[in-house]
């Protein structure tokens, strides 16, 4: 797909997070529509995988470490045909696959369990790191949250990355700005992150998270002998303009007025 048809794809997955979090009556809208061309920038350009063989042993590993967020990366491996579309409309169910945050027992193409914020990103190291004693060619992906930036384990996991000199994983971080309890800067600011990873020793880069040949330019610039950081600056529930910027929206779902209206900005026809 060229960059003309993956933006329009990218509106289509945000509907189906709309509408995921709409019947499931719970969810994490902000996050997960601020993240959609960071996911989309893996999946669909940059990482080697193949929806047909989910366990493929020489596939790339991408961490949804902001596990809360997990409807953009279920919209994204459903639309990739590791699972069925209408699969999606059971999130949240008791006996879905499908759950509140990812699991890769039950959902083909989750590479690691997710939810306490922090474990994922020092998962992702401790599998950079076996890669390279494997000499395998896969890379590790972990993509944060600004909030998770907050978290201890973060910044043991950057200390070990560089470290180890691991030019075989990357950080993408979701800034939104908001969290939870609203700004970062209101509830533990972050600071200078760019400032940070360069001191913890990774290559930096920064970018418009919802410019997707932007984040493909920065995941394909080759660096070698220390890990990359890339701080997408994004928008907290882009895509519908009552969520755009809004951290009330960090983990309420729409309801049936709220779902309407989302649905016909993002150019969904809604029945009844």
């Amino acid at each position: 797909m060229n960059i003309a048809t993956q933006n329009e794809k990218a509106r289509q997955l945000r509907a189906d997070i709309v509408k995921m979090l709409y019947l499931s009556k719970s969810g994490h809208p902000g996050g997960s529509m601020s993240c959609i061309e960071i996911l989309m920038s893996l999946y669909y350009n940059v990482a080697k995988i193949d929806p047909k063989n989910p366990k493929w042993e020489e596939r790339d590993r991408i961490i949804l470490s902001k596990g809360h967020a997990c409807p953009a990366l279920y919209a994204v491996l459903a639309d990739l045909g590791y699972f069925p579309h209408d699969d999606l409309w059971s999130l949240r169910k008791i006996d879905s696959h499908l759950q509140g945050h990812p699991d890769m027992v039950k959902t083909p193409g989750v590479d690691v369990n997710t939810g306490s914020l922090g474990q994922g990103v020092s998962i992702g190291v401790g599998m950079a790191l076996a890669a390279k004693y494997k000499k395998a060619s896969y890379k590790i992906y972990a993509v944060l949250g600004d909030g998770e930036l907050q978290e201890g384990l973060v910044w043991e996991a950057a200390m070990a990355a560089a470290h180890y000199k691991l030019d075989n994983f990357t950080v993408l971080l979701d800034h939104n700005g908001l969290q939870i309890d609203g700004a970062n800067d209101d509830v533990m600011s972050l600071g200078d992150i760019m400032a940070k990873y360069k001191a913890f020793g990774f290559e930096c880069f920064q970018v418009d998270g919802h410019d997707l040949q932007a984040i493909i330019q920065a995941l394909n610039t080759p660096v070698a002998g220390k890990p990359k950081f890339i701080c997408c600056e994004t928008v907290k529930g882009k895509g519908v303009s009552f969520m755009e910027g809004n951290f009330g929206w960090h983990g309420k779902a729409p309801g049936e007025d709220d779902y309407k209206k989302a649905m016909e900005e993002l150019g969904v026809q809604v029945n009844g």
